[in-house]
């Protein structure tokens, strides 16, 4: 099974090294020098990492045949993929891959159901859930433990504890107070101190 594992930013520097946005939790391991990597588009690669280093907090690496910048640079935006083998768990049991996590039942602790995860979308701060609801449309789950409380890989379920207005925008409470603190002050307006 294929899994992708970055996705190759910007060129760094005039010798080859690129920046790579890591998509995997394990990038000692699908990211090391020798690695033989499948590409999307497939036009790329394979590319084989030949060195790999952290600068200023991001991951640089360098394949073989990239000697410059503009070869670097053709290859922006370019997908990382490894080969898995689907038996594969990562380490720690916290931890899932996408194509675990693919098409699980979505529900409520009380057992409503919510819908289906169809994708997941990797973003720098977290990942998100696309969960496709039986009316058809969409609704993005923050995968974060205080929303997503029990992942349950027997039963094939993600069970959820939303916010109120997560699911149902009807429920939304506002946050602030500065509607109110708006509404207030125009209705003092018109007095005269």
């Amino acid at each position: 099974m294929q899994l992708v594992v970055a996705r190759i930013g910007r060129a760094h520097g005039i010798k080859g090294e690129v920046t790579v946005e890591v998509r995997t939790d394990e990038p000692e391991l699908r990211l090391g020098p020798g690695a033989v990597l499948a590409t999307e588009p497939a036009s790329a690669g394979p590319l084989t990492i030949e060195t790999g280093r952290v600068h200023s907090g991001r991951l640089l690496l360098r394949f073989a045949g990239v000697r410059d910048r503009t070869a670097a640079e053709a290859l922006r935006n370019t997908l990382l993929i490894s080969e898995v083998d689907p038996e594969e768990l990562p380490e720690d049991p916290e931890e899932f891959y996408d194509h675990q996590l693919m098409d699980l039942d979505v529900v409520l602790a009380d057992g409503t159901e919510i819908g289906r995860i169809t994708e997941i979308t990797h973003l720098p701060s977290q990942d998100l859930f696309i969960v496709e609801r039986p009316d058809g449309t969409e609704v993005m789950i923050p995968f974060v433990e205080e929303i997503v409380s029990e992942i349950d890989l027997e039963e094939q379920r993600a069970v959820i504890t939303p916010p109120p207005g997560l699911i149902d925008e009807s429920e939304a409470v506002v946050a602030s107070s500065r509607d109110e603190d708006a509404a207030a002050d125009g209705a003092e307006g018109g007095k005269d101190t």
